[in-house]
């Protein structure tokens, strides 16, 4: 069962609860860039995953059949005690993505939002993270069956939905020293240096008392969300390839032959000496001028329109995937993913967003007529939005361009 498939929808939901609340108590936590580049990560994300996830859940399979020392059966305090261990995996799984440089260049992503909302929560990764895996093994030397560590995986993701959020202050005492609330978690997603590498649990806040990562949100110094290089993009592939990037330039820079090697498995943010000194880095744990980009009331509606017809082909393609074959799930993948990359230059006004955007509409149209059995109508309906988007998009460039001119000349 695809908890998290089922899930979607309810995500949504609370979503636009939470946008509603929030705009009702004037909190200013939203903004349709982020948001809009937010959703768009979490829907690469679950696209991506459908191709790699298997792979390290086979390696789990595997140690389960023939080194499993004991074997559970499937009752309620299997769940629990699975449930818990698996959450005690998380914390140190999640710890090593924030310490380790090559861990944090899979959950970087992740920290990236300059905003912290609902949205924030599927800002999710599509860099596997090739380390954290083993601390996962343990349960299946211990003999919990691959479905049972699948589902509590599942579990424990959908529980950290809920805590992003800034509307929620406070949750009572017991609960606050018990399990993540929104309060220790928004610490978590904090650049302030008092902050950083704090609250890692997922589900129980008690793995970061025990081994003394644990940081209460404090009155008087309000949290900065963030990283410290500000991302500057709203970009989805970039988004996902930046730090990654980064290590590779250092790598290839250092005329020290250790570091090229080592630097991947050093504390995150190490950079060889060598290259700290030749190609600096500024960066900020303090509030700075949020990135964003200034789009007309045409243009949000644009890439508000275009950001639900994308999470429509999404959904609709998670729950048909388990059908289709192989090279469906690379070609419609792969149409997915240059889709929501051509709404990032979109939300970017890169002056080759429509000729991407006519791009796209015409590898979805030829995608749904080689690799589904679709009505003609509704190829016929998807080709007449296809083209009333791109002149949308065409006349609100025109007209920018008119009114640039325009300024220019008074």
């Amino acid at each position: 069962m695809n908890y998290i498939l089922m899930a979607i929808p309810g995500f949504l939901i609370l979503i636009l609860l939470e946008l509603g609340w929030a705009r009702y108590k004037q909190l200013d936590v939203y903004r349709l860039n982020d948001s809009t580049n937010s959703l768009a990560l979490g829907m690469i994300s679950r696209i991506t995953r459908i191709l790699y996830a298997a792979i390290p859940f086979s390696f789990y399979i595997y140690a389960h059949e023939h080194f499993a020392l004991y074997h559970w059966e499937n009752t309620l305090w299997t769940w629990v005690f699975a449930f818990i261990v698996y959450d005690l995996g998380y914390y140190w799984n999640h710890r090593l993505g924030h310490t380790m440089n090559i861990g944090w260049a899979s959950h970087v992503i992740h920290h990236s939002s300059e905003e912290y909302n609902l949205t924030t929560a599927l800002r999710q990764t599509s860099i596997p993270n090739i380390v954290g895996w083993v601390f996962y093994m343990p349960l299946a030397f211990l003999g919990i069956d691959p479905v049972i560590f699948a589902s509590v995986a599942a579990l424990n993701l959908l529980y950290q939905f809920w805590v992003h959020t800034q509307t929620i202050k406070r949750m009572p005492n017991w609960y606050e020293a018990i399990f993540v609330t929104p309060s220790n978690h928004r610490v978590h997603h904090a650049k302030n240096k008092i902050y950083v590498d704090r609250n890692y649990g997922g589900v129980f806040i008690v793995w970061d008392r025990i081994f003394n990562t644990f940081q209460p949100e404090l009155n008087n110094e309000p949290v900065v969300f963030g990283i410290s290089t500000q991302l500057k993009s709203w970009n989805p592939i970039w988004g996902n390839l930046h730090f990654i990037t980064q290590l590779m330039k250092d790598a290839w820079n250092t005329n020290n032959y250790s570091d090229k090697f080592t630097l991947w498995f050093r504390r995150t943010g190490y950079r060889p000496h060598d290259v700290e000194q030749r190609f600096p880095i500024t960066k900020s744990n303090e509030q700075i001028e949020k990135y964003d980009s200034n789009l007309s009331k045409t243009e949000q509606w644009y890439v508000f329109t275009q950001l639900a017809i994308n999470f429509l082909w999404v959904f609709g393609f998670l729950n048909l995937a388990a059908n289709l074959p192989i090279q469906t799930h690379f070609i419609f993948g792969g149409v997915l993913l240059f889709s929501l990359y051509s709404l990032g230059l979109v939300q970017e006004r890169k002056p080759w967003r429509l000729y991407c955007e006519i791009i796209k509409f015409s590898l979805v149209a030829i995608a749904m007529t080689t690799q589904l059995q679709i009505p003609t109508w509704v190829e016929f309906i998807n080709l007449t939005a296809g083209i009333a988007s791109c002149f949308t998009l065409y006349t609100t460039m025109r007209l920018s361009a008119h009114s640039t001119s325009q300024a220019e000349t008074n």
